[in-house]
């Protein structure tokens, strides 16, 4: 038999390599990570199996036993609380692991707990992750990014706080999720311009947890900013027994919400300090990509139609009653629906969706409420409430403040409103506490939630930049946290009683 007739049949494989590839040597073992899993875990079977908890009682002397359930909830809450901040798994991961245990330790019933990640403020972040897809593939966030550079020019930290003061004008008009979805492409565009490399740099990591920070500070300031307002103003008429008007709101969380951004970015230029002063020739080359966009196509038009018109109706509902029948997810949802019939997006960009967030959004969502329908979370409130009742009042006010402030860092801001702020209403005439400081303190750190991932959307979107891990958003959110009391401190104590605000009452 020939050469030929014995290589014909091997033609077609490919050739023996010249040496042999060794493997590549495995990755070092993950300690850390091992024991922070470990850590969460072991929180949570040292509370399940834990003997019953004393019951709370509340100022009224009504009595509140916390249920087998509710301590189960407590467990899942630290055990979740611990793999979100270390990152344990991928935080989605985490947020499916909540629906599982609330099944498998039968603390809610599967229909249930699964249900919680379908809810409809899912679906709103959902569709405000899509208006910001939109957004980025039509081109809109570069003309816009392009524009906002030109005119706040070349420095980095004059950069910074342009971004900020947008992303804070932007929630006084519409919510904070649907501001931060429209940003988030925006600022990224404004970061390919300062870096190209994938590896995260001190001016990410500022640009994007500072867009976060200053979304929830400016979201505090008008109604239409989130809904946790609207909730808060309801429970204040019918316990308190008077009227929060729209402006009224305004009046006092304005100098707050602004003084709150100008902090912000002072604190991100101390934390993040840019590696570069300047971006050399940035605003002349902002110009020139302006220019080389054209003029803006039919999806462009299309996609801003849609926006402002969902805008629109999103913030009509505040004062038009017969629109508050209206499910604000359902709004936006059209305009999603609008973004495919239309052809703007097509099922391909579905695959593009940081589905991540989503279920970290669904997982956040199913947690806060297992707390609350367990009563753990008003278990938990009034235990921490009536540690003050023999209190001075500022100490009373701060104290509220401070426990909605690390309530809404792991359940809805409207959840940790609706648990805290009852309690503290009853409570406040006993003390001498005026209840309208209550209310304002308790918004004030309701829509700041610095520390997780899961206390606002706007959080949840900054982390889709890659440029931070939960940790270091962790660590920058305390010092935030802390400026935050500092700040609303000086507010309950000087500037509100100036502005005409009440403080303090007669004791009951």
């Amino acid at each position: 038999m020939s050469d030929t007739s014995v290589a014909a049949p091997t033609a077609g494989l490919p050739s023996k390599p010249d040496k042999i590839q060794l493997a590549t040597p495995h990755e070092p073992f993950d300690w850390k990570r091992l024991l922070f899993m470990g850590i969460g875990l072991g929180l949570f079977f040292l509370v399940y199996y834990a003997p019953p908890f004393p019951d709370a009682v509340d100022p009224k002397g009504e009595i509140f036993a916390l249920s087998k359930e509710g301590k189960a909830a407590i467990a899942l809450f630290l055990l979740a609380g611990t793999w979100w901040v270390f990152e344990v798994v991928p935080i989605g991961i985490t947020s499916i692991l909540i629906g599982v245990f609330q099944a498998l330790f039968m603390i809610r019933k599967p229909d249930v707990a699964f249900s919680d990640f379908m809810a409809p403020s899912v679906w709103f972040i959902f569709g405000s992750l899509i208006i910001g897809m939109t957004f980025s593939k039509t081109g809109l966030t570069k003309r816009m990014a392009y524009k906002m550079l030109g005119i706040v020019g070349e420095r980095t930290s004059m950069i910074y706080l342009g971004s900020f003061l947008m992303t804070g004008a932007m929630t006084l008009v519409m919510a904070h999720t649907a501001v931060a979805a429209a940003v988030f492409p925006l600022l990224m565009a404004i970061y390919s311009l300062y870096d190209d490399g994938e590896k995260p740099t001190n001016f990410g990591k500022g640009l994007f947890i500072g867009m976060a920070f200053t979304a929830g500070a400016g979201s505090i300031i008008t109604l239409l900013g989130a809904a946790r307002g609207a909730v808060a103003i309801g429970f204040f008429k019918d316990i308190a027994g008077r009227e929060i008007t729209f402006f009224g709101l305004t009046k006092y969380m304005l100098p707050l919400g602004v003084t709150m951004i100008i902090g912000i970015w002072l604190l991100m230029l101390l934390l993040f300090r840019p590696e570069k002063k300047t971006i050399p020739g940035l605003k002349q080359r902002a110009q020139h990509l302006y220019q080389t966009l054209g003029p803006m196509s039919r999806h462009e038009i299309l996609a801003i139609i849609i926006v402002l018109a969902a805008v629109f109706v999103l913030s009509a509902t505040s004062f038009f009653p017969v629109l508050k029948a209206y499910d604000k997810s359902a709004i936006i949802l059209v305009a999603t629906l609008l973004f495919f019939i239309l052809k703007i997006l097509t099922v391909k960009d579905l695959e593009d969706v940081p589905w991540n967030i989503v279920l970290l959004f669904g997982g956040a969502m199913s947690i806060g409420f297992c707390l609350w329908q367990t009563g753990a979370a008003k278990w938990i409130a009034i235990h921490w409430l009536t540690m003050f009742q023999g209190a001075h009042w500022f100490i009373f006010v701060m104290g509220i403040a401070f426990f909605v402030l690390v309530m809404t860092n792991f359940i809805m801001n409207v959840a940790a409103i609706a648990i805290s702020l009852p309690v503290a209403l009853v409570i406040a005439p006993y003390l001498g506490v005026a209840p309208e400081v209550v209310l304002y303190a308790s918004l004030a750190t309701a829509g700041m939630p610095f520390m997780l991932l899961v206390g606002a959307a706007p959080n949840a979107i900054a982390y889709g930049s890659k440029q931070f891990t939960s940790g270091q958003f962790f660590r920058a959110g305390i010092p935030a946290s802390i400026m935050l009391l500092v700040i609303l401190g000086l507010f309950i104590l000087f500037i509100w009683p100036l502005m005409g605000m009440p403080v303090t009452v007669a004791q009951t």
